[in-house]
């Protein structure tokens, strides 16, 4: 089973204090931490154990400038075979179809059984994973809570839907999936696997490698846009209750009557 995973990086929101710029179109971002991004992690995490018991390959890809090879190399020290590096200036700027059509230009340049994004993969979106599998003609399903692949053209997947429920669903092979959290629990990278990914090759390709263009794919021609970025109002603060244990209690108690929540 070949798999590729899309990876991006993302600040880290427990390693930064995340204020606006000067002027509110986006968050400062000189000094910022970055990681991961979570649902992605998950996303490697599945890959690798798919590959494991089926055998095959992992491939992780990120769209970004140079400073996306750290995300690349910590995958890598995770246990992905392989890794690619998709950068170029025309590219900045995309949006999620931009994003989804860089996506397949690479794609269609590999041969991959399986394609994985994570849930929130898209500044929270969730558009690429789709919009990808429409382009590729290839069925999809998102918020994948489980997984089994029952032989080397079909595979039955757990959806997460409203209420707490699963779907489930049979696939035919090739497919796109995007990851939810709570999949499995990702490895501990050691520090050996991090020394030894850190002297490996990544390939770069650029636009011209994948045959795009400013009007195919580049930042250029994104039909979404930032327009602004607020803080939320803040409300009130919490009341914070004192006293002994059961002076708390039967102040919670008195509160949850007094607005309806018990009787």
């Amino acid at each position: 089973m070949d798999i590729l995973v899309c990876v991006k990086r993302v600040p880290d929101p427990a390693e930064n204090e995340i204020r606006l710029n000067a002027d509110g179109t986006d968050i400062e971002r000189d000094n910022l931490v970055y990681s991961v991004n979570e649902w992605d992690n998950y996303a490697v995490e599945e890959a690798i154990r798919i590959r494991d018991r089926t055998g095959g390959s992992v491939t992780v890809v990120t769209v970004d400038n140079e400073e996306g090879d750290e995300v690349l190399r910590r995958e890598l020290a995770m246990g992905a075979d392989r890794a690619i590096h998709v950068q170029d200036k025309l590219f900045e700027g995309a949006d999620g179809e931009g994003l989804a059509r860089i996506l397949k230009a690479e794609i269609e340049k590999g041969r991959y059984d399986l394609v994985f994004t994570g849930v929130q993969a898209d500044a929270g979106s969730a558009q690429v994973g789709g919009m990808l599998a429409a382009m590729l003609d290839w069925p999809f399903a998102s918020i994948v809570s489980h997984l089994e692949v029952l032989d080397e053209q079909k595979i039955r997947i757990h959806r997460e839907v409203a209420g707490g429920n699963q779907e489930v669903y049979e696939m035919d092979l090739p497919g796109v999936l995007s990851i939810q959290t709570g999949i499995n629990e990702p490895r501990y990278v050691p520090i050996r696997g991090i020394l030894k990914a850190s002297s490996l090759d990544i390939p770069i390709h650029k636009a011209s490698d994948l045959g795009l263009t400013a009007d195919t794919a580049g930042g250029s021609r994104a039909r979404v846009k930032r327009q602004d970025y607020f803080l939320p109002v803040m409300g009130e603060g919490a009341e914070i209750l004192k006293g002994t244990a059961e002076e708390i209690i039967e102040r919670l108690i008195g509160l949850l009557k007094s607005k309806g929540g018990i009787r």
